[in-house]
């Protein structure tokens, strides 16, 4: 079966993807690692294709069929390294502006007790 990746539908799968591990706090460990292994992309693809008919019995055939195909784009990569960026800035925005004015106020703390 042949199955066709359409632009719509990498970009709806790569923020499937990104909103999945940025839910799950993993946005900097993913970023480091998808980067590390972008020059072995294209291979990764051709192992899930060899992998294929074991991995089909788990997962959706098409939907594995389309994430190889994802893989194999240099340009889809980059966009989901800049979508996983993206969702993770936009939802930790207000949780990482309250942990730095927490960690101010410790700071202000300790120099308030070494300067009496």
């Amino acid at each position: 079966m042949q199955v066709e990746l359409k632009s719509e539908q990498a970009n709806e799968m790569i923020d499937r993807i990104a909103k999945y591990l940025v839910q799950r706090k993993m946005a900097a460990p993913a970023i480091i690692t998808i980067e590390s292994l972008r020059p072995l992309s294209r291979i990764g693809s051709q192992v899930l294709y060899f992998l294929a008919p074991f991995a089909e019995i788990i997962f959706n055939a098409e939907e594995y069929q389309k994430f190889a195909l994802l893989l194999e784009d240099q340009q889809n990569i980059k966009n989901l390294v800049n979508r996983i960026d993206e969702l993770d800035v936009e939802m930790y925005k207000e949780e990482r502006k309250h942990k730095r004015l927490l960690k101010k106020r410790r700071i202000n703390k300790i120099k308030k007790i070494f300067k009496k």
